[in-house]
């Protein structure tokens, strides 16, 4: 089977992907916490100058495409016609290729980001020397992954994840591609005991929703959203032990 951006992720999950991401509280929560993440970065690399330009490898539908948009002059990768249509739609500024085979220059960008796409590579390093490559030297990537195999839930199916990291791994991973690994900590502490509940449920009943993005309590979305996006304010002082992702922030040496 050959490796790629998630091509084989099924195709209704575009499209539900497409209707929640802007409004369900994982997706605002998770935005939340990059855009800390991104700030500092940006903070960064604003002594070399002014104008960054960012790449989204694996940008879906598009959501996090336009948050990245406000740090500079954003545009996204992704090997589903069906995702870029949606990113098009938007007026966004996307192209067809795979995460190991990246259509760009070396050292074309100041910022990369793979926000949930790594674990869904066959061969995650192969994607990971890719951005390496296409970062510019003194340049940052940012990466979201899923952590903990034993939380592996009914998204993980229909996503085709590979893996579920622990940090340990994941930054391995990231240290063989060439980067240096300035900050690594697991996010979404404040969910981790109803997620791990909910899906150890999921696999004792045999219950399998069409997508856990369904999976909703819309009177509660809002507070949940908030309480997700808390975690920014936490994760700026200091990292959390465990969660149900880990986020990276990688930098290409000089």
């Amino acid at each position: 089977m050959s490796s790629s951006l998630p091509q084989e992720m099924e195709q209704h999950t575009y499209a539900i992907m497409d209707r929640v991401e802007d409004k369900h509280w994982w997706f605002v929560g998770r935005r939340a916490i990059l855009e800390t993440f991104l700030k500092k970065i940006s903070s960064l690399l604003v002594t070399r100058h002014s104008s960054f330009k960012i790449l989204d490898v694996g940008c879906g539908t598009g959501a996090n495409l336009e948050m990245l948009a406000q740090y500079g002059n954003a545009e996204g990768v992704d090997v589903s016609d069906e995702a870029l249509e949606f990113c098009r739609q938007k007026g966004l500024t996307v192209q067809k290729g795979l995460a190991e085979t990246l259509p760009y220059e070396d050292e074309t960008f100041d910022i990369t980001t793979a926000l949930d796409v790594v674990e869904h590579l066959d061969d995650d390093v192969a994607g990971l020397k890719e951005m390496h490559r296409v970062t510019k030297a003194g340049g940052y990537s940012l990466i979201f992954v899923p952590a903990f195999m034993w939380l592996w839930g009914v998204q993980d199916d229909i996503s085709n994840h590979r893996i579920r990291y622990t940090k340990k791994q994941i930054v391995e991973r990231l240290e063989k591609a060439g980067f240096k690994v300035e900050r690594a900590t697991y996010a979404n502490f404040t969910f981790f005991a109803p997620i791990l509940g909910g899906r150890t449920l999921m696999r004792i009943t045999g219950i399998k929703p069409e997508s856990e993005n369904n999976v909703n309590i819309s009177a509660l979305n809002g507070l949940f959203g908030r309480i997700f996006s808390a975690e920014r304010l936490w994760l700026k002082k200091f990292n959390f032990p465990f969660g149900v992702s880990i986020v990276i922030v990688a930098r290409k040496n000089d």
